[in-house]
């Protein structure tokens, strides 16, 4: 896998190594990225991002899995997410790379949407 992944999911962790080596000790998984912040992991096809958490979050708040999904367009995703009973939250970040932004689904599973620039 060449780049970013379009879809996958991160897993928030106090500690990315010990979790980095249940996975790849456990299913496989090879590491394709390793920074202080981040381990991302890959077999066939699928990614696991291993990712200390990007800001403090209460443990009751927190939610250590979430889906990351790649669409067309940031904003009328967020809009049809609404429309289906979920919620788009405040706040939008970048790369070089790509846009993303959260959203829930219509039960409160967080998902990080990436939109790719051109």
């Amino acid at each position: 896998m060449t780049g970013p992944a379009k879809h996958g999911v991160l897993v928030y962790s106090n500690n990315i190594n010990d979790l980095a080596k249940f996975y790849t000790e456990l299913f496989s998984l090879q590491i394709t990225r390793e920074t202080p912040e981040l381990i991302s992991l890959v077999k066939e096809g699928f990614n696991i991002i291993i990712h200390t958490p990007p800001i403090e979050l209460p443990q009751a708040d927190f939610n250590t899995v979430k889906l990351f999904m790649t669409v067309d367009n940031l904003e009328a995703a967020k809009l049809k997410a609404q429309k289906l009973g979920g919620q788009a939250f405040a706040g939008e970040w970048s790369n070089p790379l790509f846009r993303v932004c959260n959203i829930a689904d219509s039960d409160g599973n967080p998902i990080q949407l990436r939109e790719f620039r051109q």
